[in-house]
């Protein structure tokens, strides 16, 4: 039996999807964006990164495998909304605990099936990433367009997924303790550095220096997370605080942080970068790799001349940055997900470069 809409989606240019609502059946505001992953819908649901975004899923089917209580990336997701074209409530999986529609209405999630997602993400494409409106089918679009044009897209999403005290991931037999700089971490990122003999303490985006610094860390890491780069000078400015006094590594949120911190400059791309298919070349090895990414900015090429960065990889897709390092300061980034969780696993190897990174300032440090 084919179900009837009961549910919308209203864009600013006025373009309307009808289809029928899972999840949460409250009406939201968010940012409209499209990701290309063919699995791994619960780690996009659960990845701080999507705050207040409404995800357009390209694949067609979502919801078959059920959701899993070992394979959140965060405790409680966050996600704007999921937009999907086929939705399956009766997951053939013998892992899952819960289907998805459970996990958004546990945490007020809207969803919306059988709408067009081929249409839509060439409507993304071509005209770029702007705010949608999920609401019932009954709402007029003109009230809905209102709506639109009298709510304003939160600024603080960073603040709002960090953690609020410090928390502690330890290993079997630790090498290394790492300190984490939760600006939306991902739990694979954290899991990646345990396996490695990381010691890890995740703590809050506006942890002060002398905090840090206390903890006697042997690197610093800084993790993914939601929004615009320049909404959190407060973590700039601890990068250049404690920049060539560890070893520091970036991911995606990270990567822009610490470019903004040695004076480069950011900008919002027209529709990001979002899927686990992205090939980036590093510039160092001559090396491709595929990649999983998730992002709304980029570094600024150009404006990386004249600071103390190299920039060490390239997407091939469209030649943005996806990585600096300063080898003066230890410390390096890139702009994708090399925990992927899942994806490919073609750069997990930087990982294990941080690691090497540590060894050599502890060595340095002794001698």
């Amino acid at each position: 039996m084919v179900r009837q809409h009961d549910r919308k989606i209203i864009l600013e240019d006025g373009s309307v999807y009808t289809g029928y609502g899972f999840g949460a059946s409250c009406d939201k505001v968010n940012e409209i964006v499209f990701n290309t992953s063919m699995v791994g819908y619960q780690e996009i649901v659960s990845d701080p990164s999507y705050t207040d975004q409404m995800v357009v899923m390209t694949y067609p089917l979502i919801g078959n495998y059920g959701i899993t209580d070992e394979d959140f990336e965060t405790r409680t997701p966050t996600i704007g909304g999921l937009i999907v074209r086929e939705y399956n409530d009766l997951p053939s999986n013998f892992r899952y605990t819960r289907t998805l529609s459970e996990i958004l209405e546990e945490n007020d999630i809207p969803g919306i099936a059988d709408v067009d997602t081929r249409e839509l993400t060439r409507s993304i494409r071509d005209l770029g990433s702007r705010k949608v409106l999920i609401t019932d089918i009954d709402t007029p679009v003109e009230q809905g367009l209102e709506i639109l044009r009298s709510t304003a897209l939160p600024t603080d999403a960073v603040s709002r997924v960090s953690c609020k005290k410090r928390w502690y991931s330890k290993t079997f037999k630790p090498k290394y303790s790492v300190v984490a700089i939760d600006c939306g971490i991902k739990l694979n990122i954290v899991r990646s550095l345990n396996r490695r003999g990381c010691n890890v303490t995740v703590v809050p985006w506006n942890t002060p220096i002398e905090v840090i610094e206390e903890m006697h860390p042997d690197g610093v890491f800084f993790s993914n997370g939601p929004g615009d780069p320049e909404n959190v000078p407060e973590v700039v400015e601890l990068i250049r605080a404690l920049r060539g006094r560890y070893p520091i590594f970036g991911i995606c949120l990270g990567h822009q942080l610490i470019s903004l911190a040695y004076g480069a400059k950011t900008y919002k791309l027209k529709f990001g970068h979002r899927g686990g298919n992205h090939p980036v070349k590093d510039l160092r090895t001559g090396k491709i790799e595929i990649t999983s990414q998730n992002h709304s900015y980029a570094v600024d090429q150009a404006s990386i001349a004249g600071t103390d960065l190299e920039v060490t990889h390239i997407n091939l897709l469209d030649n943005t940055v996806e990585g600096v390092s300063c080898e003066r300061d230890s410390i390096f980034s890139v702009q994708y997900h090399p925990e992927s969780a899942p994806g490919p696993q073609d750069s997990a190897y930087l990982f294990d470069r941080f690691i090497s990174k540590m060894e050599e300032w502890k060595h340095a440090k002794k001698n």
